[in-house]
């Protein structure tokens, strides 16, 4: 059985921001994509405000991927993440729900095993 369409965009997304950074993830998002992030109330709205927000960034984040399972409408990507800010690192799981339409992530959604943590430890 072949791989889901949707699950290969992201395998091949997550490979390249892996090796590249975020922007690399640019050519993968719909120009007004919305980005739920943990703990942050409002999302993010366009590519724009994605990578301005990317660019401002006082921390590092890296990622491992344990699974990424989808269909038609939803692609799931579970991991863990690592960020590192000055001297301080924080491990935590996540789970990224991403809606994909016509080859392009319009939405995406993160959670988080610790979300008091992660208000910790960016705030």
């Amino acid at each position: 059985m072949s791989e889901h369409p949707n699950v290969t965009l992201l395998r091949r997304a997550d490979a390249e921001m892996q090796s590249e950074g975020m922007q690399a993830m640019a050519k993968y998002l719909a120009d007004d994509v919305v980005w739920h992030e943990i703990a942050r109330t409002a999302p993010r709205r366009g590519i724009a405000e994605l990578a301005a927000a990317a660019g401002a960034a006082d921390y590092e984040i890296t990622w491992e991927t344990h699974d990424i399972v989808g269909n038609d409408d939803h692609v799931v990507m579970l991991g863990t993440a690592t960020a590192t800010r000055g001297d301080r690192t924080l491990t935590y799981r996540t789970a990224e729900i991403y809606h994909v339409k016509a080859g392009k992530i319009t939405e995406r959604w993160a959670f988080s095993d610790d979300t008091a943590a992660i208000i910790d430890f960016f705030a």
